[in-house]
């Protein structure tokens, strides 16, 4: 089986538009460890808008980035998210768990825009000891044709799903264990990707919504380019670096605007449409924008929140060697949904 088969590790693969990244965590001992991380570049324009353009490029940066982690195994946990996945937390009758998989067609008839007939369901009951009439259940519908595609490429790189999770479950593993502390109430937790950013909302530490923003480091990038004449390498070079400058100060009041508005519009449809609305409490970011120098700034003062980097590698044990010939600043923010994934334990 290799250096990674034991079934006590978990092997987490987030195949994102410009970055293949792998976490494998070791769930043997009382903690769980990150034994290896790696990442490999994706080719411009591989993937788009989450779509596969080139499968066998793909395949090519899954297989390079499992090869880097040392990895043998042939069984990854990856996820799907953006509108075609619904996160949606309902109050149902108090019924036993059978009986409410029974319910959750019909519930999910009622809240899911999908067709019921290309939709896979899942639910979540967040309080099974409490007492009272009724319940609440957390309901995630997503496309079969979603998933189907997601393990369709892993087929092409030669792998197979151990399971397929949710982007904002697997975001929200890695954020519980390395920030206990940032539960309580309602918090944002903001993926800055490379083509999307995703806003996801907890709930006291239960992700009840989540939301897609076109914009992420590329736009970023494209508008140092255009607008301040900068080289693509440069413009790079500018957004993972530590230092603010005027190129950087120019584009953060369009894309960083747009980030803001999108926070701001996830919260006014939850308060529009849930009975526990109440104030975001605080904003967490992750993913490679989360780097970009002076968003967060941008954000907190534009948002009037505290916001501040999540970190995955916080709390989690790390082995020795486990982020060799990585930056350890520069890659954390990165890790949070490939950690997020391997945490999950698999049988």
């Amino acid at each position: 089986m290799g250096l990674f088969g034991r079934k006590k590790t978990t092997v987490g693969l987030d195949i994102g538009s410009g970055l293949v990244k792998v976490a494998v965590i070791d769930h043997s001992k009382k903690e769980p460890e990150l034994v290896k991380a790696a990442v490999a570049p994706l080719l411009a324009d591989a993937i788009v808008e989450g779509e596969v353009m080139d499968p066998g490029i793909v395949a090519e940066a899954i297989q390079a980035a499992l090869s880097a982690a040392g990895v043998k195994s042939k069984h990854v946990v990856t996820a799907v998210g953006g509108r075609d996945v619904i996160i949606k937390k309902i109050q149902i009758e108090r019924v036993k768990e059978q009986q409410a998989r029974e319910l959750m067609r019909w519930e999910a008839e009622q809240h899911v825009p999908f067709d019921m007939e290309s939709v896979e369901l899942d639910f979540q009951i967040l309080d099974p000891d409490a007492e009272g009439l009724e319940m609440s259940v957390l309901l995630v519908a997503a496309k079969r044709e979603l998933i189907e595609s997601k393990v369709r490429v892993l087929g092409d790189a030669g792998l197979q799903p151990a399971a397929v999770d949710v982007d904002a479950f697997a975001l929200h593993n890695a954020f519980e264990i390395n920030h206990p502390d940032a539960l309580g109430g309602l918090v944002a937790l903001v993926n800055i990707g490379h083509e999307v950013t995703n806003v996801n909302i907890l709930d006291e530490g239960v992700p009840i919504l989540t939301r897609d923003i076109t914009v992420g480091t590329r736009r970023f990038r494209e508008d140092l380019q255009r607008e301040r004449g900068l080289s693509p390498e440069d413009a790079q070079a500018m957004l993972q670096g530590y230092d603010r400058s005027p190129h950087i100060e120019a584009v953060l009041a369009g894309r960083g605007e747009e980030v803001a508005v999108g926070v701001e519009r996830a919260v006014a449809f939850l308060s529009s449409n849930s009975r526990n609305a109440g104030q975001i409490r605080s904003i967490y970011t992750c993913g490679g924008g989360s780097r970009i120098p002076g968003l967060s700034e941008f954000l907190s003062n534009r948002l009037h929140l505290r916001v501040e980097q999540a970190n995955p590698l916080a709390n989690l044990k790390v082995r020795d060697g486990a982020l060799e010939d990585l930056v350890t600043d520069e890659i954390a923010p990165l890790l949070m949904l490939p950690i997020g994934l391997a945490l999950r334990k698999v049988a």
